[in-house]
């Protein structure tokens, strides 16, 4: 936090300089991380600029969904030609889309741009002609250097005539600034369609880095952009809950959740369904910070807030609950749904898999596929006997 607060003022200090040299009534938005920091943006701003605040008290002014109405009015004026002020608006996900803002010059990003169509909507903001207004161009001010990627993309638009790397301290003083001219791209390695060779993408298996200033840190959400059913508005979700939404398309309730969880022939489908909607399992108990877990229970939380319950517990609350599943098998049957069990709490679902689990130590260790049969009195009663087990062990 302390960090942050520390960004959030350098940022105010370098912007403020840049309109002072520039023009102090150009009409500017501020990207900021989320409602909290759009405040602090706003006062760190308002406390650099007393002198026009003092004359203009709106001179500086924080829109986000919190300000309602009154955020309407300050960005009504905010687009008016002929209103002076608001001239700063802070904001975090309201104005990225749906706002036609023809005044605004300045474009700042004080904060992380995940992806190429957020890119293009919030950059939208500056990008309406005005020519009775002097509106011929406007400043990008990128803050993170995440959106500055956006447009080394060719695809987006082509690629940059120049590119200024300009780097400043904690105090807002430029430190250095580098000018970097356009690459030649004769000569470079081309495809068929005559464009440039496309370059090794990043491999999804190393870990991402976070860079920090400093300070302690940690990840308290995950967001998803998603697309709504028009193609036309991006919305920010946490992952947890458009998860859980996503899992309640495919399952109306638990109970068809359950059913068709529990049977392995049919959760392979599950598995395949949900990450057509991009939800990967091991992805998603990662985030979640729930290794432990059967996906189902953590799927089930999601969707419905049912209790967490860690693959282990779930297979001592089946021990404890289910006497008469075991006992109706001989020691050598018991021992191995035991031993199934003790590899599903390992492990997950997956253990439970015929005949693949019985390839696995320690249940590959009473014998070969044929000779773990023979225990239950032929394979038939087998799978029976492992279905049965899957069966009471979803069924609460």
């Amino acid at each position: 936090m302390v960090a942050l607060r520390a960004r959030t003022e350098a940022i105010a200090r370098h912007l403020t300089d840049f309109l002072k040299n520039t023009d102090r009534f150009s009409k500017t938005i501020v990207f900021c991380v989320d409602q909290d920091h759009a405040s602090e943006m706003r006062q760190a701003l308002v406390n650099l600029n007393a002198d026009l605040v003092a004359r203009h008290p709106d001179y500086v002014a924080r829109v986000t969904s919190d300000e309602g109405d009154i955020g309407k009015g300050k960005l009504s004026r905010f687009q008016d030609l002929e209103a002076e002020t608001p001239v700063i608006l802070t904001t975090s996900q309201l104005l990225t889309t749906g706002v036609d803002a023809p005044t605004c010059k300045n474009v700042a990003l004080a904060r992380v741009v995940g992806s190429m169509p957020e890119f293009k909507q919030i950059i939208g903001r500056g990008t309406r002609l005005r020519e009775d207004y002097g509106k011929l161009w406007f400043n990008i001010l990128d803050y993170t250097g995440t959106a500055t990627e956006k447009f080394a993309d060719p695809a987006f638009d082509g690629q940059p005539v120049e590119e200024i790397h300009t780097e400043i301290d904690e105090a807002g003083a430029v430190v250095s600034e580098v000018r970097e001219e356009a690459a030649d791209w004769e000569g470079f390695p081309t495809e068929g369609d005559g464009g440039p060779a496309e370059l090794p993408t990043d491999d999804p298996a190393l870990p991402r880095k976070l860079y920090v200033d400093g300070g302690a840190v940690e990840v308290v959400a995950h967001l998803v952009y998603d697309l709504d059913s028009d193609g036309k508005r991006l919305t920010c979700r946490k992952l947890t809950d458009w998860t859980g939404e996503k899992v309640r398309t495919l399952y109306p309730t638990p109970a068809a959740f359950r059913a068709e969880w529990a049977l392995p022939e049919k959760r392979a489908a599950v598995v395949e369904a949900l990450a057509e909607r991009g939800i990967d399992l091991a992805t998603l108990l990662a985030d979640a910070e729930r290794p432990d877990d059967d996906p189902f229970d953590l799927l089930c939380h999601l969707a419905w807030n049912a209790p967490l319950l860690t693959r282990r517990e779930r297979a001592e609350r089946l021990r404890a609950a289910d006497h008469d599943l075991f006992a109706r098998y001989g020691d050598d049957a018991r021992a191995v749904l035991d031993a199934l069990l003790e590899k599903y709490a390992a492990g997950g679902p997956d253990q439970l898999t015929l005949p693949a689990a019985l390839k696995v130590v320690p249940v590959s260790d009473f014998g070969n596929p044929s000779e773990i049969a023979r225990r239950f009195g032929g394979a038939a009663r087998m799978r029976a006997a492992v279905a049965e087990l899957t069966e009471h062990l979803y069924a609460a």
